[in-house]
Order: C-alpha cells, then sequence, then structure tokens
C-alpha cells in the first residue's frame, strides 16, 4: 500500500501572511490570539515582514484601556498576479495587486478563430499592453492563475478534450506551457468552477463560510464543492460531470457520450437550442420568420432576446428548462449539505425569472425543508469570480 504524500507545513511567516490578507486590517493582539505564537516571536516576523515589504503598518486600532495597538495589512504593491478565465463563449484576463484589486479586466469573444495558438497570441499581447499602461515591470509579476474549462490534467497544465469550443484544436492543450514559453510567466492551471468558488468565497470571506457549492449553467454544466474551507477535488478532474446527473431515465442525451435524461439534456444552453430548432422545424417558425434566420441559425442569444419581449413559447421553454436544473441543484444539495448555494453562467442570468424558478424548485425538493435551507445567491464577483479565484490560487502558493 503506497503512503500518502505528505502535505507541506506552511510556515509561521506564510500563515500570519495569509491571516492578515484575509482579514484585511489586523491587529498584533487579534494575530497572537488565532497564532497561538509568543508575543515575542510574532513582533519579530511582523517586523521582519515589514522589512521585507510583504506588510505594512496601516495606522492605530482603537485602545481598550492601553496603548492604541498597531495595525498591519498586506501591501497591495509587493507583486502582481494575473488571473486569466478561458470559457468557450468569452473569456477574461485580469491583473491583481496583492489585496486583490482588479487593476484591469479585459473580456472577449471565444469565436471560431480563437484556437489554442490564437488564444495564447491575443492574450500574451494584452498581458504586455496591460503592464505597459501600469508601467508594471515583468520582474514584479508573481505569475498566473488559469481557470478552464475541464476535463484537465492539473499537474501538467494541460486542457484534455472540453466540448463545444467554437474553434478547433481544444484537445490535449499543454496550456501552461504555451503561455510560459509566449509570455515569460509561470502558469498554474485548475478548472474554472472551482476557481469561481474561491473567487466568490474570497469575496465573502468575512462570513466565514465553510462548505459552499457553485454550479455554473451554461453552454454545459459546471460544478465546484468547497468542505471545511478547502476545495473538493475528485480522482479526476471533471468538473462537468454534474451535467451527467440522470433527471429522467427515459429523456433524450446531448451528445454521443452523455448518459440519456441527463441534467445537461433537459438545462444547459445547448439543449435550448436543439429544443427551439426542433420546434421551429415542426412549424413552430415565428421566431425564424421575425429574425429572418434559418432553424440551424437559431441561437441562444436569440432566444434570450426572444424571452425578453415574452415570446410565450420561448417562456415556456426557459421554465420547464429551470424546473428540470432546480431538480438537479436539489439533488446536490441533498448530497452535500452546503450552507450556501452560489449560481453563474448564462442560463442563471438569461432571465430573473429562471434564477426565481430553479432556487425555489430546489428548495421544495430539499430534504428536510424548512428546517434546513441553504442561502442562495448569484455570487458577488459574477463575471470575474474566475479570474480572481484563478489569481488568487497564485498568491495563495506563494512561498515566504
Amino acid at each position: 500500500m503506497k503512503n500518502k504524500p505528505e502535505r507541506a507545513v506552511p510556515s509561521h511567516k506564510k500563515l500570519i501572511y495569509t491571516e492578515v490578507a484575509e482579514r484585511g486590517t489586523v491587529s498584533k493582539a487579534d494575530l497572537l490570539t488565532s497564532s497561538k505564537l509568543t508575543s515575542s516571536t510574532l513582533t519579530r516576523l511582523l517586523d521582519d515582514m515589514v522589512a521585507e515589504e510583504l506588510i505594512q503598518e496601516t495606522g492605530r486600532g482603537p485602545s481598550n484601556g492601553g496603548r492604541r495597538p498597531i495595525l498591519y495589512q498586506i501591501r497591495a504593491d509587493y507583486g502582481y498576479i494575473f488571473g486569466l478565465d478561458i470559457s468557450r463563449i468569452s473569456s477574461t484576463l485580469g491583473l491583481f495587486d496583492m489585496q486583490m484589486n482588479p487593476k484591469s479586466l479585459v473580456r472577449w469573444r471565444m469565436d471560431e478563430a480563437m484556437t489554442p495558438e490564437r488564444t495564447v497570441e491575443y492574450v500574451a499581447r494584452l498581458m504586455q499592453d496591460i503592464l505597459r499602461d501600469h508601467q508594471i515591470g515583468p520582474n514584479q509579476i508573481l505569475g498566473m492563475g488559469i481557470g478552464a474549462v475541464g476535463p484537465l490534467d492539473r499537474t501538467n497544465g494541460m486542457i484534455l478534450s472540453p466540448l463545444y469550443f467554437p474553434a478547433r484544436g481544444w484537445t490535449q492543450v499543454p496550456i501552461c506551457r504555451m503561455f510560459e514559453q509566449a509570455a515569460g510567466i509561470r502558469s498554474t492551471l485548475e478548472n474554472g468552477a472551482n476557481m469561481a468558488l474561491v473567487g466568490e468565497q474570497w469575496s465573502m470571506r468575512h462570513e466565514n463560510v465553510q462548505h459552499a457549492l457553485y454550479i455554473h449553467a451554461g453552454v454545459s454544466l459546471r460544478s465546484a464543492m468547497m468542505s471545511y474551507g478547502r476545495i473538493v477535488h475528485g480522482t479526476v478532474d471533471m468538473e462537468g460531470s454534474i451535467g451527467q446527473m440522470i433527471i429522467q431515465t427515459d429523456g433524450p442525451r446531448l451528445h454521443p457520450s452523455g448518459n440519456y435524461g441527463a441534467l445537461e439534456a433537459l438545462a444547459s444552453v445547448q439543449a435550448l437550442e436543439k429544443q427551439a430548432r426542433a420546434r421551429a422545424k415542426m412549424g413552430d417558425d415565428a421566431l425564424l420568420q421575425q429574425y429572418r434566420i434559418t432553424p440551424e441559425q437559431l441561437n441562444f442569444d436569440i432566444l434570450v432576446q426572444a424571452l425578453s419581449s415574452d415570446n410565450p413559447s420561448v417562456r415556456e421553454m426557459f421554465h420547464q428548462s429551470a424546473v428540470y436544473f432546480g431538480v438537479g441543484l436539489a439533488n446536490l444539495i441533498n448530497i452535500f449539505l452546503p450552507e450556501q448555494v452560489i449560481l453563474g453562467g448564462a442560463l442563471i442570468n438569461s432571465n430573473p425569472m429562471y434564477y426565481q424558478t430553479a432556487t425555489e424548485i430546489a428548495r421544495q425538493n430539499t430534504y428536510n425543508y424548512p428546517a434546513y435551507e441553504p442561502r442562495f445567491s448569484k455570487g458577488q464577483l459574477k463575471e470575474d469570480a474566475v479570474v480572481t479565484g484563478a489569481a488568487l490560487i497564485v498568491r495563495n502558493s506563494m512561498e515566504l
């Protein structure tokens, strides 16, 4: 039997830095309570970290009867980090300082021209432009975190075989190596759903949420789970496996390798487009006439426009999709029992009705409701959650 690899024990300096970063502004007395270090050891560490410009004194707190305590926070300009979200509909590049303040955020459409090579070339050029605009030298960049559509080989920095990219070539892509060669910046790969959850947890860190579920409903369905503040990784990296949850045993399947009656075949962008095109071919052609298109040109953007115009047929399709999504969401909630459920993606944001219907169905089918009821939200960072989480994993892995 193989021994489990030992997890590296963080240094006292790393623990103190993390504590200061997460709390924003903190006094030595607070750090003494949480770290269990002696006063002399903590004082020496803080002095060393100030000298190294990792942290800085930022004034004094209120007095509790004695001298007002010195307050500390991490230095925003100690270094900078890029975060990159690679997704099917759109991708985003962000530059962050050490306090996770976004210095720049650039988003673009992922169309048929955005092959892996073209994407790397485009992003590398964007990085140069952003650094020049902010007068930041390459030596000030600590690294780049990449949150991407799976499945992935995180250890070797590879995107393996994701479905539904508009461009060709997104199979067996050594994305980290490609960026390191093109931009000279060390890169770390994680799946996008995990990074979205990391980013959202950071945004609500003062609420001390320990158990959270994140689901992205878009071209596919992707999920992430956090337990005791840590991302739960499976044996293999398959963030999209939630889409294969069987909701209707005799139902349709979305693609030849998918399950019949799977959630993705009933509640996803692809499923809605497929259903709308089938209806159009069977005579429900009002949208074809309105937009002067063929059934094959009937896409999600047009469906969202029709939904906002209260087209009854389209509204019924979105409502039914939301009901199925709510049932699948209830299944996950009943398994993981999270405190917080965060929903994102094109479907969730398509119309308020979708989110309201899905969460209400999930509540109704949650075991022991209303005695147990998780909090639902669309998150605080929303479409910037992935890039924020991707930058955070670089900062969190920084050696001190």
